[in-house]
């Protein structure tokens, strides 16, 4: 048999990291068997799904990289065949049209729950029912009274369900179109998907889905529901914690390797190992590994993760990113440094690549302002003589190199009798505006002479100004 996994999104809002992690699985589970991955884009809600939606799903899955051996396949251009599957289920007697009106079913739940029932349709219409006039029917499954499903999960375990406490579901509207569990069952059948990987707040759909596809002649596929993925407290993941649209991980500088490697993490293991690469993933990668109980989504374990990759990076690759940053910052970055040896600099100072563009705005904007703090502590009067020294030195160098950089900066220090920090800081917070930068030659390096001239001579001006203050 060859393994038919699939992912199934539907396009009425952000592509989040639970359906990342719950495509990655699947994605994963083919590739480890050999098999087949589909992207099946469930796009029959007209109302609520949106082009927008669906191409965030297509940008996020690309960036990603899992590739699909099928797909996208959009639900709304095969609506025959559901038409077709529920006019095959009304001729073999297992569908039937219901004329109760919303009213009616409204009422008839408001009832059940007073009584402290499980509020479920009743069946007035399972045996054929007259139309009635101003009421186009839905179509409902008749759903066996007897008996129980059981479901084989492979994170589960087993589950099983009792068929009378199913109700007939509706699975085609008014105007025919499917509803969500009936066009799933006739896409996994026609599809031939062999095993579904999801999350586990779709197990309650699985013994439903079961028999439509037995009614459908279909074999049911092997089911593995996953836990979900909760927030550190406990508690629902939601935008404060992170749930948000898998392409905003790569704006906030995230790669993608990183976030693979985190999801996979998430509810799976392979003894103490922490970083997979994409390899490992595949050749390891079992459902049965998979954790019974949910996991929490942890940033800092992530930024951590992200770190390490970036670490590692090819820098050709690392400076594409870094690039991609600063132009999504609107910074002209043809008047700065080899974004080459800007990326290898501060690879090694920040966790995501965003965090390398932020530091790196100096050697393309001029600071507007000095930190506050960094300009009290080191622009005293005192501080004067070093700066004029270290750019009147400066300026005559026959080689703009790091090497004749130190050699300049360390020459004052001694000159002055002062420790290195009291020149390299008055300097640093001149240049970038800040306390915080690379090595001072490497900064200056980077910076360039003719920028670095300028800010020295523009915080020679403003030590004077606020000492004359």
């Amino acid at each position: 048999m060859t393994v038919r996994t699939r992912f199934a999104p539907s396009p009425t809002g952000y592509l989040h990291i639970g359906g990342v992690r719950t495509a990655l699985f699947s994605w994963l589970y083919a590739r480890h068997h050999g098999g087949q991955f589909v992207l099946r884009i469930e796009d029959t809600d007209k109302e609520r799904s949106t082009e927008e939606a669906i191409q965030v799903i297509l940008d996020g899955m690309e960036w990603l990289g899992l590739d699909a051996d099928e797909g996208p396949i959009y639900q709304t251009h095969h609506l025959d065949r559901y038409g077709e599957a529920l006019d095959r289920l009304l001729a073999e007697g297992k569908a039937y049209p219901c004329y109760c009106s919303k009213k009616r079913i409204e009422a008839l739940r408001t009832e059940q729950m007073a009584r402290k029932e499980k509020p479920r349709y009743d069946g007035r219409c399972r045996d054929g029912a007259e139309p009635e006039e101003g009421i186009e029917p839905v179509y409902r499954f008749k759903t066996p009274h007897d008996g129980e499903v059981v479901v084989e999960d492979a994170i589960k375990g087993r589950v099983v369900f009792h068929n009378n406490e199913l109700d007939d579901l509706v699975i085609a509207r008014a105007d025919r179109s499917p509803t969500y569990n009936f066009s799933v069952v006739v896409d996994d059948s026609e599809m031939g998907i062999t095993h579904i990987i999801r999350g586990d707040d779709h197990l309650n759909n699985t013994p439903r889905q079961i028999h439509m596809l037995r009614a459908l002649g279909a074999e049911p596929p092997h089911y593995a529901h996953v836990p979900l993925i909760r927030a550190a407290d406990g508690t629902k993941l939601s935008k404060r914690h992170g749930a948000v649209s898998v392409l905003e991980f790569r704006q906030e500088g995230y790669l993608p390797e990183a976030l693979l490697n985190y999801l996979v993490r998430l509810g799976w293991s392979h003894g103490d190992q922490e970083i997979f690469s994409l390899e490992e993933m595949i050749k390891l990668f079992d459902v049965k590994d998979i954790n019974k109980s949910a996991s929490a989504f942890n940033p800092e374990k992530l930024a951590w993760l992200n770190q390490q990759y970036i670490m590692k990076a090819d820098i050709r690759r690392l400076a594409y990113e870094l690039q991609w940053q600063l132009e999504c910052m609107e910074i002209d970055t043809e008047h700065g440094p080899s974004m080459l040896t800007l990326a290898e600099v501060q690879r090694e100072r920040a966790k995501t690549t965003r965090e390398m563009a932020l530091e790196s705005l100096m050697f393309f904007q001029e600071p507007h302002e000095y930190h506050e703090k960094a300009a009290a502590k080191h622009f005293k009067l005192e501080a004067l003589e070093p700066l004029r020294m270290v750019r009147e030195q400066l300026s005559t160098l026959e080689s703009w190199n790091r090497e004749a950089i130190h050699g300049v900066v360390h020459a004052v220090a001694e000159k002055l009798e002062l420790k290195l920090g009291k020149v390299a800081q008055p300097i640093r917070v001149a240049v970038s505006g800040g306390p915080v930068s690379p090595a001072i030659d490497v900064t200056l390096e980077l910076l360039g002479r003719e920028k670095t001239l300028e800010r020295l001579e523009r915080a020679m001006l403003h030590i004077q100004e606020v000492g004359e203050a």
